[in-house]
């Protein structure tokens, strides 16, 4: 089958057990050892995998383990092959890259060489600049793999949680600075064991393992020397705009949640059923309605409902975002354009919607060719501004987007959090860029009627669940949004009380945040007020916050809000 789809076998592994035994069980490991020899022949591959003992019989005599480790390294030079030892984190005697290398260094055996493994290495918090000890052309292969930093036994959180590079908490820039820095110029193999992966498609896992080796390739948080060379991640400075997919009867019912918020129709698409809304004069917010009757937008109607098709991100290099779409092979989206239309390059997102790059510098110009025809004036009121969008997907799925926004775009991550659902946790986690203009929130959950899995099950897939705006005076859009009739979220008063104990907040802006439903959060001074409509269409709601140097997202909330959602059936039916 290897040599059908053109491919080689860099490595056979592993073998397990083989070094400090008594005897006859060392007798039995090095007939094992033979039979695998074959069977690496039969594969066409010359190195074999040898991880540190883990027997309970093994004993810690180091010059014992170097004498095993050279009687089989002479056994594979006989056959023309080679060894390769590595210190498993959880290895009986030998747990250390350290001291794995002193074996194979003393060894001094032509056919023996070292494993570098980033699990074994960082799991156990070993300094990668012991890596400059170690001989180039003794490092047989390098394996990669990321990980949540979690506070577990080192083979159960090796078995169900090593990630693909850029999913996790490791620091394998340093890691990986470490082993080019000696002049290893082998391969670099991801060995990576997950339950999500193990459940997904063999091909998206690939993909997934390609991007995450470009991604180290140029650096994960910081630029390697390789970086020059290779396509940049793309650099953001705003969502530009958020399209929804509508019916004409859905878009009414859209326009109704949109009016309480300050949004008006300001213009019509030069040639199409599509209409843009915008809150604010000056650099406003963008949504826009398409109502097309084909394209993808209609598609994207008949199999979700009125729902989030795309999302347009300004950048300053429009070419260079493409070029890095398809170095990581991201595949682009083409529609047919009529002549006087305006090119803005796409491509594919979350669940099958739209990414396109909007140019920064052009789209003044972009929004007056696109959209000549004049409708409603803006409407006066507090400014709003995009804060995040709310995307939410399978649990499967999640470790697979937050790769895709880490490797595409210039963004960090926040930590995971895990919240609490009535019905089951909820797994969050956001990507930010630097100047936390572009912001998305991930969301999977294994729960099958928790608010995610539901929200899933009803959209068809994974999609935006709901958009913040941001505003400088919560309060008087809270009001303007009632008073004009946006179907709000209802919080329970025992919240309320909780939250006069917990801060010691005067009892009058208890009572104002209670008769808004404003949730509050603190972190030191900074503070965090956020309320949120109800579902519209049993898919995408809406969330106003007003952040006083608060930089997270309200998480402690998040329970309540839940809480609160899940007693509305109507919006998310059983």
């Amino acid at each position: 089958m290897m040599q059908d789809l053109g491919l080689a076998c860099t490595m056979f592994q592993p073998f397990r057990d083989l070094d400090g035994l008594p005897e006859p069980q060392r007798a039995r490991a090095f007939d094992r050892l033979e039979r695998k020899f074959d069977v690496m022949q039969e594969l066409g591959t010359d190195l074999l995998l040898v991880c540190s003992s883990c027997s309970p019989l093994a004993d810690c005599d180091r010059e014992r383990t170097i004498a095993d480790l050279t009687e089989a390294a002479e056994r594979a030079a006989a056959r023309g092959l080679r060894l390769g030892y590595e210190a498993l984190a959880w290895g009986r005697h030998v747990h250390d890259h350290r001291e794995a290398w002193g074996i194979v260094r003393d060894a001094d055996h032509p056919a023996l060489g070292l494993v570098l493994d980033s699990f074994h290495s960082l799991s156990r918090k070993i300094p990668s600049s012991s890596i400059g000890d170690i001989r180039a052309d003794k490092l047989f292969i390098v394996q990669v793999a990321d990980a949540p930093m979690l506070d577990m036994d080192h083979l159960g959180w090796s078995r169900h949680f090593r990630s693909m590079p850029g999913q996790g908490d490791f620091p394998l820039d340093d890691w990986a600075g470490a082993i080019r820095k000696i002049g290893y110029q082998g391969y670099w193999s991801l060995e990576i064991f997950n339950d999500r992966f193990r459940a997904g498609s063999a091909s998206g896992v690939a993909l997934d393992g390609y991007r995450a080796l470009r991604l180290m390739e140029g650096g994960i948080t910081r630029p390697s020397p390789s970086a020059a060379a290779l396509p940049p991640r793309v650099k953001t400075s705003g969502v530009e705009f958020i399209e929804f997919a509508a019916s004409h009867e859905e878009a009414e019912n859209l326009a109704a949640m949109l009016r309480p918020l300050g949004f008006r129709p300001t213009a019509r698409h030069r040639s199409k059923d599509v209409t843009r809304w915008t809150q604010g004069v000056e650099d406003p917010v963008n949504i826009v309605i398409n109502c097309e009757p084909e394209g993808l937008a209609h598609s994207f109607d008949v199999v979700h409902g009125a729902s989030v098709c795309a999302l347009g991100l300004a950048v300053d290099d429009v070419p260079g975002a493409l070029a890095r779409a398809d170095f990581l092979r991201v595949p682009r989206f083409q529609q047919a354009l009529a002549p006087d239309e305006w090119p803005i390059p796409s491509v594919r997102g979350v669940g099958g919607s739209l990414i396109y790059f909007v140019d920064a510098a052009t789209r003044a110009a972009m929004w007056a060719h696109e959209f000549p025809h004049a409708l409603e004036n803006p409407a006066p009121g507090p400014r709003l501004r995009i804060d995040h969008v709310a995307q939410t997907m399978q649990y499967e799925e999640f470790l697979s987007w937050l790769l895709f926004y880490v490797a595409l775009f210039d963004v960090e991550k926040t930590p995971q959090l895990d919240i609490a659902d009535p019905m089951g946790l909820i797994q969050s986690q956001a990507v930010e860029n630097a100047d936390r203009s572009v912001r998305f929130t991930l969301n999977g959950s294994l729960a099958a009627q928790s608010l995610t899995s539901r929200f899933i099950q009803n959209y068809f897939g994974a999609g935006v669940q709901h958009i913040a705006f941001a505003t400088d005076d919560i309060m008087a859009v809270a009001d303007a949004a009632h008073a004009q009739g946006l179907p709000r979220l209802e919080i329970p008063r025992n919240y309320f009380d909780d939250l006069e104990a917990r801060w010691g907040l005067e009892p009058d802006l208890i009572d104002a945040m209670a008769a808004r439903d404003i949730l509050y959060d603190r972190d030191g001074e900074a503070e965090y007020l956020q309320f949120y409509s109800r579902a519209f269409a049993r898919r995408v709601f809406f969330e106003v916050v007003e952040r006083r140097g608060y930089a997270g997202y309200g998480a402690i909330n998040a329970p309540i809000r839940l809480a609160a959602q899940a007693r509305h059936k109507p919006d998310f039916p059983d």
